[in-house]
């Protein structure tokens, strides 16, 4: 783009809204220096008010499927503020799925996150949508897999902070599993 300004081949003048000036700058203009507006949220928003503006929703397709068939879900977060927000978190794993109230489908531990504080940060209203799937199967051993028998069960997920439930921080779908 220089090189069209810098020569001759562009009709310049001040008069016209559509040209080029003949004007040069006085100044150089430089990069804004800013606060990152997260920070700057964090700040002006008490860490007790941040769960507030955030939804948690779980959503599938159908309410019934097939044995043995995969049931893919949807998990949105959302910060319903115009505003940037962070929400504290008791470990670096920001959200978790559960099925019937086992992790990930696992009655049995399967990763140990560490004992630090983690951050969920959100833009201005923005959305941060993810899809899973459950395979019909819950795991009761580090290498045994059970499936899941016709019935209703229940999928979920939080935010994977403290009190979560209490501050609306999770929701919860029903499917059924029939022949």
């Amino acid at each position: 783009m220089r090189r069209i300004y810098e020569s001759n081949a562009l009709h310049r003048d001040d008069e016209e809204a559509h040209a080029p000036s003949e004007k040069e700058r006085q100044t150089k203009l430089q990069a804004l220096r800013s606060v990152p507006s997260s920070t700057l949220s964090d700040l002006l928003i008490p860490r007790r008010f941040r769960h507030l503006p955030i939804s948690v929703s779980v959503e599938t397709d159908d309410d019934e499927y097939e044995v043995g068939e995969p049931v893919p879900f949807r998990v949105t977060l959302r910060n319903r503020l115009p505003v940037p927000i962070s929400v504290p978190t008791v470990s670096p794993l920001l959200w978790e799925w559960t099925v019937d109230g086992n992790v990930e489908a696992a009655e049995v531990p399967i990763r140990d996150p560490p004992d630090e504080e983690g951050t969920l940060s959100f833009d201005r209203g923005e959305r941060k949508e993810f899809r899973k799937r459950w395979d019909q199967l819950f795991r009761v051993s580090d290498s045994e897999w059970e499936p899941a028998g016709v019935g209703s069960y229940t999928i979920g997920a939080a935010i994977n902070a403290t009190d979560a439930e209490e501050r609306g921080l999770t929701d919860e779908t029903t499917v059924r599993i029939v022949r």
